[in-house]
This record gives C-alpha cells, structure tokens and sequence, in this order.
C-alpha cells in the first residue's frame, strides 16, 4: 500500500449544518457507540513515510501480543522497513529494474521481515540516522532507487562485487545500524531470539480477499503493485469474507486491514468513512427501510446517508476499473454502531491522534464491503469447517 502521506491535507472533510430561521446554525455530528473494542497500544504515527503496512502490521501484532498474554511492546517499524528494503534492492536489481521498488508494501511483508531478521523494541532502533526529528523517507527512496537504477544501467552489464555492500552502507547511513545484541526488559536478545520468545509465529496468519477473477476457496495472487513479495490470499465469497471480518472481532481477534481511503465518503478529520448512494437505484430495500423510519428532523439532518448495495459484481467492478485502490494499510479493532443503528467497523489509523477521535475513525459495513483490499488475521480466529475447506492447517 503507498498510503497517500498527504492524503489528509487533500481530503476535504464535509461538515453538515442543521438550518433554523431563528436560531443560530449547530453542528451536526455522527455519535459512534463502541460495541466491540479489542486491547490495542497506543497510536503511532507514521509521519512523512509511506510505511502505513509498517505501522498497521506492528500495530496488530502489538495487539496479538496483548491478546496472548504477553504483556505491551513497542516494537521497531523502521527495523522492518530498512530491512524491506534491503532485500527488495535484490529484487530489483534481478529483474532488471521492472517491479516497483519504493516505501510502499503489503501486510505479507511484515511477516516476511520478521520470519526473516526478527523483531526489535522500538527504543533500540529508530531508523531516523538523518538529522529529522519526524520519519521522512522521500530522500531516503530516491536515494537508494537511484543508486540501484545506476547499478542496472552500468554499460558493462555486469554487476559489480560491491554494489550490494554500498547499498548496505547507505541503508546504514539513513536508518543507523541495529545492535546485534540488546537488553530489553531485563534479558539478553538478538532479534530472532525476541521474536521467538515472543511467539510471533508469521506462518500463523493469512490473509483474505474477495475477488471473482480467482476461483473461490482457493490460495490464489493478490495483484497489486506493491505486492513484490508475491503473497497469496485465501480467496472467498464477499459474504463470507465479511462474516469472518465480525466473527474474528467478536471473538477477541483484530485485523490487519488493506483499503481503499481516496473516496469522498472518507472524511478522517470527522472520524468516519462511508459509501454515499448516487441515486436511489443503487440503495437496497433494507437501507430504505432504515431510512423511511428516521423523523423529520433526522432527515433533514443530513447526517443519515443512504448507502450504495455492494454486491460481487460491484466490488469486483471496483478493482478493475481502478476506483477501489490498493491506498492503505490500517488495524480493524472493532464494531460500533451510530445513533441511527447502523454498523460501522473501529479502525486504528497511524497519522498520530489525529481527528475527532484521536487517530480511530469508524467504517460504515458498506465502505468495508466494497472498499477492503485484504485483511490478515490468526488462522486460529478461521472456523474449523472454513479452515479444512480452504486447506488451512
């Protein structure tokens, strides 16, 4: 996900105004009533980096942790990120320059990183080598691209011994070099050790779609562009993918959740998302029936938005036509309902404590179903009759 980092800046957030010929003009405003909330740490913010997956993945795991009974981390994004880094260079490099090397990534590469290097405290390691008190990867991509875009177009078209050395050397130089050893809460690690005493186990979770380019049921591609790992997805129908999404949340589990947030239902700085309906044809009959039996002055709020019926077929249009997009990465904590009983989904975001709540913001049921990329969890949250059928052990 190459989460848009100005994205909040060009969002323009729609405040509705209740009119009164006598009184003064109030505000209106949607009231969000928790019913689900799973155990989270604290927001992070990923400041002017595109390393959302980062943040949202450590973020998750963070409360996997919690949820296991293994106490609160805080755990090193940009560990992660240096070493995504690192290994993507190799990829790029081997396939001449033609994937995408850039901040970007998916929920996979978390896994990847840890199942490969480890984890580390984020007091250990803060990746900031280069005199900025906030994360700030623009120089740091264009740097590290440009040097391998030299490398590939060396004239000799032979590869030196030294290109991937020097590599390491810059990645060092922006991000500092990590302590093979630490101390942390009073024991001796390295980070494999950590990750083990931990258990963070990445083959313990796997991700999920809805997509019917792909057979259903199956492990099948994810074909996004910052997908350079290649990690599959368990593909199912929209239903069952959404009645998973709420059984996990129900019984303890949080989700590592990819969507679409370059909409204009997303409003981050009032705190919600939502699926506007253009016309009256693409709402179904249970969101009219809501509607019908709202008051006169509920309606004339404004605040109560007819909603489009996501279907397959319109999910499925919406990712190929390019209008749902691969955008962000983001923790799904929980369930809500607003003042008119409407479903919404508890997101933990990683722009700081931003917005009216502080870095959440609630996802109507229809801006989920249609704009979700992916969402990983703990195959232990997957039923068993579900599991067997998608061959998960």
């Amino acid at each position: 996900m190459r989460n848009r980092v100005l994205l909040t800046s060009l969002l323009v957030c729609s405040i509705i105004f209740s009119a009164s010929a006598k009184k003064k003009t109030k505000k209106q405003s949607y009231i969000f009533k928790d019913v689900i909330t799973n155990p989270v740490t604290s927001v992070k913010n990923q400041q002017a980096s595109g390393t959302c997956w980062c943040f949202s993945g450590l973020s998750f795991l963070e409360s996997e942790l919690l949820r296991m009974g293994k106490g609160e981390h805080d755990l090193s994004e940009m560990f992660l990120v240096k070493k995504s880094y690192i290994v993507k260079a190799k990829d790029y490099i081997r396939y001449h320059t033609n994937m995408t090397f850039s901040q970007g990534g998916e929920s996979g590469d978390v896994m990847e990183m840890i199942a490969k290097y480890g984890v580390m405290p984020e007091k250990e390691f803060h990746g900031q080598n280069y005199g900025e008190k906030m994360h700030r990867h623009g120089e740091v991509e264009s740097v590290l691209k440009g040097m391998l875009d030299a490398v590939a177009k060396n004239k000799n078209r032979r590869l030196s011994t030294a290109w991937f050395r020097a590599f390491n050397n810059v990645a060092d130089a922006y991000f500092g070099k990590e302590a093979k050893t630490f101390n942390y809460k009073g024991k001796e690690y390295t980070a494999i050790s950590l990750r083990d005493e931990l258990g963070l186990n990445p083959s313990d979770y796997v991700e999920i779609g809805s997509f019917s380019h792909h057979p259903f049921y199956t492990l099948c591609d994810f074909e996004v562009e910052d997908n350079w790992i290649h990690s599959k997805i368990y593909n199912l129908p929209i239903d069952e993918f959404m009645k998973l999404m709420d059984s996990s949340l129900k019984d303890g589990y949080t989700l590592l959740w990819g969507s679409d947030v370059s909409e204009k239902g997303f409003h981050s700085r009032e705190g919600y998302a939502v699926l506007p309906a253009k016309s009256s044809s693409e709402t179904d009959n249970l969101e009219m029936a809501k509607w019908e039996k709202l008051s006169k002055k509920q309606k004339a709020s404004g605040l109560y938005i007819k909603e489009q019926k996501v279907t397959q077929e319109s999910r499925q249009k919406g990712f190929d036509n390019y209008t749902t997009t691969d955008d962000h990465g983001m923790h799904m904590v929980g369930i809500a309902k607003d003042q008119f009983g409407k479903k919404y989904y508890k997101i933990k975001n990683s722009w700081g404590e931003y917005g009216k709540y502080k870095g959440y913001f609630y996802a109507s049921e229809a801006f989920v179903k249609a704009k979700s990329m992916t969402y990983m969890v703990h195959k232990n949250a997957i039923p068993t009759a579900l599991k067997a059928k998608l061959g998960i052990k």
